[in-house]
């Protein structure tokens, strides 16, 4: 990722791309598209074989287990092992490749930015390190990335991913060695990776006006990305903590005060949320216009932004954002927000059909490999949906 995997010196494929859009699309079309940058002959065989391989195999996607699942050639299993960890082939240029296909596809004009939660046994896998997963609750011994999705009707689609490392991997020269992390790899927070992602799909797709989706309610500095979101004049729906500073809009001296604190003195406002799939569910959401605090002393309060978080009768944690959407409806930013919980969806789909929790590696490069390949098997399977367990006679024939 962003030239860090070495290539060969031999010539790129040809770019002259159509992208198909039918559902009767082959695996192996799809595959050569989205690998066609990979330099040699060999590399792009084994790059449809273990996306085959994840799309076949069911139970654990162990490297055996999908080396089984596509040929009884016992010297498969050493060949998937070495493409996915140790051949020289970039992640950047396939991703770019996915993006395209899935842009052909006419996705919403959102971007979703979640994460995923990796976890790992030892400490040798790398990035691995003790984490705090809000879902569970639990702190856990795992890998963090950080990916973004486009929406393509109703299924979220991963284009990007980037591996949070901790400073106990950023400033270990053995542990940087031995895992094959990058110089230019450095310890950057969460908020940062998120920006990260921002401004690689923008370059990928030239959009000026998707809007950025992103939980980020237990991000104690998430006042960076809002200012660095408002910066690139990229509007926003983010979830934000409970207890940040906001600044009430329409006073003319105001005192800051939480977000939970003024949402909860709020009125009620019935809505209509448009939902994926053409749904729609009435709900009630408390709202109020805010500032963001953080300006220098004297200095005008900037744009107004909205604070919103929709009340139901669970129990469970509702999640307060705050939207750079201000001259939209109540309905329309919801609707945003409900796009979300498919995000968290693929995610999951992904950790138990396609192999995401299942990489063996552990070095820098192979992750972002493994990444890439699961991405291009999910999209496949969401978008085509043809997959189909291949013959004896077709397993004989990969290499």
């Amino acid at each position: 990722m962003d030239g860090t995997h070495a290539t060969t010196n031999a010539s790129s494929p040809s770019r002259d791309t159509t992208y198909a859009v039918n559902s009767e699309l082959t695996l192996e079309r799809y595959s050569s598209t989205i690998f066609q940058s990979l330099r040699r002959t060999d590399q792009r065989k084994w790059a449809h074989a273990y996306l085959q391989g994840l799309l076949v195999t069911t139970g654990k996607k162990s490297v055996r287990r999908l080396a089984t699942s596509i040929s009884r050639d016992p010297s498969v299993v050493q060949s998937l092992r070495q493409f996915v960890s140790l051949s020289p082939w970039d992640f950047d240029e396939v991703m770019e490749e996915l993006t395209r296909w899935v842009k052909a596809h006419r996705p919403e004009p959102v971007w979703s930015i979640s994460r995923a939660v990796l976890p790992k046994r030892g400490d040798r896998s790398v990035g691995v390190n003790r984490y705090f997963d809000p879902s569970s609750g639990r702190t856990l011994n795992c890998q963090l990335g950080l990916g973004s999705f486009l929406s393509v009707g109703g299924s979220q689609l991963p284009v990007d991913w980037c591996l949070h490392l901790s400073t106990a991997w950023t400033q270990d020269p053995e542990r940087r060695r031995e895992a094959r992390i990058p110089e230019s790899e450095q310890y950057q927070p969460l908020w940062a990776h998120a920006l990260r992602l921002v401004d690689r799909l923008s370059a990928r797709t030239g959009s000026t006006s998707s809007v950025v989706l992103v939980d980020m309610s237990d991000e104690p500095d998430v006042g960076h990305l809002l200012h660095g979101l408002s910066r690139r004049r990229r509007d926003f729906v983010v979830a934000v903590p409970p207890h940040l500073a906001v600044l009430p809009a329409g006073e003319s001296a105001p005192a800051p005060v939480s977000a939970r604190t003024l949402l909860a003195a709020q009125s009620l406002e019935r809505a209509v949320v448009p939902l994926p799939g053409g749904k729609q569910r009435a709900t009630h959401l408390q709202t109020s216009l805010v500032h963001l605090t953080g300006g220098s002393q004297g200095s005008s309060p900037g744009a107004p932004y909205r604070l919103f978080t929709e009340v139901v009768p669970a129990r469970t944690p509702v999640p307060l954002w705050l939207t750079s959407l201000v001259h939209s409806t109540l309905a329309d930013t919801g609707s945003i927000a409900a796009l979300y919980p498919g995000t968290m969806d693929a995610i999951d789909s992904m950790e138990q059909d396609i192999g995401l929790l299942d990489f063996e590696g552990r070095s820098f490069p192979g992750w972002y490999h493994h990444m890439a390949l699961v991405s291009a098997a999910y999209t496949y399977r969401r978008l085509h949906e043809r997959t189909a367990a291949p013959s004896h006679h077709t397993a004989r024939r990969v290499p």
